[in-house]
């Protein structure tokens, strides 16, 4: 069933473009914490501390080691010019000789002890006078730089064996051996008592504190990260003070300038201080709300000018609507010509025979009783036949009266009623059995007269559709919920798929003599009463035509009001029963 342009081109927007977001739901959206633009640059002054925090820790350790060095190197020295400047007496072969040289560099600031071990591990002077005389095996710790791993002593000490870092109850310590090689010169002398084939004869080993080294790099530490604390803290303010003033302030101006311009309030304006990136973008949103200012009274005149256009448009439409409607009537009055003409021409006939018997009767003479009872049925008639053609007349004259549209209620059922007696001597001329299925309807509020001439149309143009050899038209009612539908329907040729897409279409006809107005017509009265008409059509079938109207709801009933409840329910049977 083909449904009419009224029902197709109902008014839906067009679709919002996918992934669009709906208007008001981003602007008002809170920004999440971690989304934050102060958030981000603090993460990121938070991580630079830490690298700079890193690097701080790092070349501290590299500073130490640093140090570390140097006071191995320093006592490597101290120990090379000891063993090269006082060789003789370390070398002597009794207990006898002087080593207060030693001990004076002994009490030196940072030197903790100095000791001298001989080609045995035996301790032959130390600054500590409980350590002279006692020997230390190979695994001692003192003679590892000699003995680890061999048997036998090395004739050279590598220089990595030759410092060592220990704990003791003083603390941190660096022990720096400085080996005592057996010198060619001294070999060969009469005081000598070691042979030439001996390479290393002793150790002299050097004990520096750590501790004061490890002070000075604890409070290296300390003022070091005393200051990078300090100008975190300072530099956060600083940057927190410009972000405030040079990105946030900017930026939240911005933001709300374009929630404001989200709202349709273009008289905005961002006022920005800054010289920058982000005062270029505030005025170019200024240069923007301007822009759209003008684009929008731009907008608003050229809107006025198409509303003044369209109300033309719309007037001349009307005009020409009515027009088609007056012009459709006159041309249902000519095809009604014939058959009213037919119609009256009866009753006339029968006035002008009873006309003439009534004369005939009274120039004879007065009548009797007999002939005044035949003259009273004669005038009887008369009188019936002319209200008879009075009646054609009166409908005739109201189909074709010029009256501007009134919506009252109305039974539809009376106006299809009414539109079949217009057609009913054409209908009779035409050989077409009519059939009426018309229930009892409900209200509808609509004009009658239009109503009335739209059923004639629809019902004149299934009779032509029929021809002169017949057919059948059946004429139904019935009340779906909220509804009234009134089907014409008649067993002509039918019409293709092609053409019933054009039927309601302004001067479209399929017939030699139509003027293509009756259908366009119906559908323009069944548009204005908020209706919709369809049609279903099969070739070689017939066609039917629905017309949907919306009815008048109907008043719900009041409901019966509810007996009191007694306030002492023993007492109620008692007063039913009395």
């Amino acid at each position: 069933m083909a449904e009419p342009r009224a029902a197709e081109e109902r008014g839906t927007g067009a679709p919002a473009p996918a992934g669009a977001v709906p208007a008001g739901r981003a602007s008002g959206r809170a920004v999440p914490f971690w989304r934050r633009l102060s958030t981000k640059l603090l993460a990121a002054v938070v991580l630079l501390a830490l690298l700079a925090l890193a690097a701080v820790v790092l070349a501290e350790r590299r500073f130490e080691r640093h140090l570390q060095d140097q006071v191995v190197r320093s006592t490597a020295l101290l120990g090379e010019a000891v063993t090269t400047v006082g060789q003789p007496a370390l070398l002597a072969a009794t207990d006898r000789h002087d080593f207060r040289t030693i001990g004076r560099l002994a009490a030196l600031e940072g030197v903790d002890r100095m000791r001298v071990l001989g080609p045995r591990g035996a301790v032959r002077f130390s600054s500590v006078p409980e350590e002279v005389g006692q020997t230390r095996d190979k695994g001692h710790r003192s003679c590892s730089p000699c003995h680890a791993g061999h048997e036998l002593p090395l004739s050279r000490v590598p220089a990595d064996r030759r410092w060592r870092e220990e704990s003791g109850p003083s603390g941190r310590r660096l022990v720096v051996t400085t080996p005592i090689y057996n010198d060619r010169t001294c070999a060969t002398a009469e005081c000598h008592v070691h042979p030439p084939g001996r390479q290393v004869l002793g150790l002299l080993e050097t004990d520096v504190a750590m501790e004061p080294i490890l002070s000075g790099v604890a409070a290296f530490r300390r003022g070091f990260v005393t200051l990078l604390v300090v100008a975190i803290i300072a530099t956060s303010a600083l940057m927190y003070l410009f972000l405030r003033s040079e990105v946030l302030g900017p930026v939240a101006a911005l933001v709300e300038g374009t929630r404001r311009v989200a709202k349709d309030q273009l008289d905005v304006e961002v006022r920005v201080r800054s010289r920058g990136e982000l005062g270029n973008l505030a005025a170019s949103f200024n240069d923007m709300t301007c822009s759209l200012r003008r684009l929008e009274d731009e907008l608003n005149g050229l809107l006025a000018g198409l509303e003044q256009q369209v109300e033309a448009r719309t007037a001349d439409l009307r005009n020409a609507q009515e027009q088609l409607v007056r012009t459709e009537k006159l041309s249902s009055l000519g095809k009604l010509s014939a058959s009213i003409a037919h119609e009256i021409n009866n009753p006339l006939a029968g006035i002008l025979t009873f006309a003439k018997l009534v004369s005939r009767t009274l120039a004879e003479g007065p009548p009797d009783d007999a002939r005044r009872a035949v003259l009273q049925r004669n005038l009887a008639l008369v009188e019936r036949e002319a209200q008879r053609c009075s009646a054609i007349v009166r409908n005739l004259l109201d189909f074709a009266r010029e009256r501007p549209m009134a919506k009252k209620p109305v039974d539809p059922g009376a106006a299809v009623e009414e539109a079949l007696s217009l057609i009913a001597n054409q209908i009779a001329i035409q050989g077409v059995k009519l059939q009426r299925d018309l229930p009892p309807l409900p209200q509808v509020l609509a004009d009658f007269g239009q109503l009335r001439q739209a059923f004639v149309n629809v019902a004149m143009n299934a009779c032509e559709a029929m021809g002169a050899k017949g057919g059948r038209l059946r004429v139904s009612a019935r009340a779906p919920e909220g509804a009234v539908e009134i089907a014409f329907a008649d067993d002509g040729p039918g019409m293709p798929p092609e053409r019933v897409s054009h039927i309601f279409d302004p001067f479209f006809t399929t017939k030699e003599k139509g003027t293509g107005l009756g259908l366009s017509v119906v559908y323009g009265i069944v548009q204005r009463h908020g209706g919709t008409i369809a049609v279903d059509s099969t070739e070689g079938q017939g066609t039917t035509f629905t017309l949907r109207l919306p009815a008048i709801p109907a008043e719900r009933p009041a409901d019966p009001p509810v007996p009191p409840v007694p306030a002492d329910p023993a007492a109620a049977p008692a007063r039913a029963q009395g």
